[in-house]
């Protein structure tokens, strides 16, 4: 007997970025893992993702990101289950996209009703307090980054990233989104290349990315730095850099399973709450890109984890302690289980 046919949705763009669809992808993997079929609604925004990271993936056309042109693109579709990865999408386009069937809504923001069956938040301070009177009773919740969606390529690399932690610094790396919002990643890459002697720099980013031209024209004469465009190849650089400048955002969790001591820049209103949390923990220092005092401030936390090994060493093994890269299993187990409970 063949496994459930599972739909996603997810949002993607310029302004929300591709971490919807990477994620969405990661627990799609885990899905198929376990016997299901995945396919993916695809605007071009996500299409691009797709072809670059996924290309394989079942795409169902669609004209855009937005409720209805979703909600068309379903209706001529036969599935078992849904995923929504859409922080635009509330209560009433669930119910109406998921036709009845089981849904699974990913959400980070608990600021809005919403129509599912298992609600996944892997923010680290979320409580099921959080979403009282947003979701539909008997309603699931799997709350905090042990349920975060990490690649399975993280969790391999775990244990031999965590040998080495602390040691001097000698590879660089920046992760700012592939969208790189508002050309942030040049921003803080001319921050960093005076500051880091002759340590590697790899600078991952989109074929998209605003800062992309004029990083490419100092990478031709900065031999330190290396680019890296849509890759495949993320749990590598992570396991092998020594200190990293990442988003706030979901590849926060991927740092965290490979102890990589970070700088986390926080971009959207979003991403503060858990950033401050992840400070307070010890696991990361912090900044905010749109803060008077930036530069200044990131310049002093460059500098605190480029020298100071003890604090590499505690920050490692604070962020290891919040997330050890299992939560997409965890999370299909949880969905077929519900799925299997309402196909009977």
């Amino acid at each position: 007997m063949s496994g459930p046919a599972i739909l996603f949705v997810a949002d993607a763009g310029l302004e929300v970025g591709g971490g919807h669809v990477m994620r969405s992808l990661t627990l799609a993997e885990a899905l198929k893992a376990a016997g299901a079929s995945c396919r993916f609604t695809a605007p071009p925004a996500v299409t691009a993702l797709l072809s670059a990271f996924a290309p394989d993936m079942v795409q169902v056309p669609a004209a855009s990101t937005v409720s209805g042109d979703l909600a068309g693109a379903l209706s001529a579709e036969r599935f078992d289950a849904v995923v929504f990865d859409h922080y635009s999408l509330g209560a009433g386009e669930h119910r109406a996209m998921a036709q009845g069937k089981p849904a699974l809504i990913i959400d980070d923001l608990a600021d809005r009703a919403l129509g599912g069956d298992l609600i996944l938040d892997s923010g680290p301070t979320r409580s099921a307090s959080d979403y009282d009177g947003l979701m539909p009773e008997g309603a699931r919740l799997l709350l905090g980054p042990q349920y975060a969606p990490v690649r399975p390529e993280f969790a391999a690399l775990r244990d031999t990233a965590l040998t080495w932690r602390g040691e001097p610094v000698g590879r660089v790396l920046v992760s700012l989104g592939l969208t790189d919002l508002g050309g942030i990643t040049g921003r803080v890459v001319e921050r960093i290349r005076p500051k880091i002697g002759e340590a590697g720099l790899d600078i991952v980013l989109g074929a998209e990315a605003p800062s992309l031209a004029s990083l490419e024209k100092i990478a031709r004469r900065d031999t330190r730095i290396a680019l890296h465009i849509d890759t495949p190849h993320m749990a590598r650089l992570t396991a092998e850099a020594d200190i990293a400048v990442g988003a706030a955002g979901s590849t926060t969790w991927e740092r965290c399973t490979l102890g990589l001591p970070s700088l986390m820049v926080v971009l959207a209103d979003n991403q503060r709450q858990a950033a401050q949390a992840l400070a307070e923990r010890g696991a990361a220092l912090v900044v905010e890109a749109d803060a008077a005092d930036f530069e200044p401030a990131f310049d002093r936390a460059l500098m605190r984890l480029m020298t100071d090994e003890g604090l590499r060493k505690r920050r490692a093994a604070a962020s290891a302690a919040v997330c050890d890269g299992q939560g997409a299993p965890r999370v299909a187990e949880a969905f077929l289980k519900l799925i299997a409970t309402r196909t009977v």
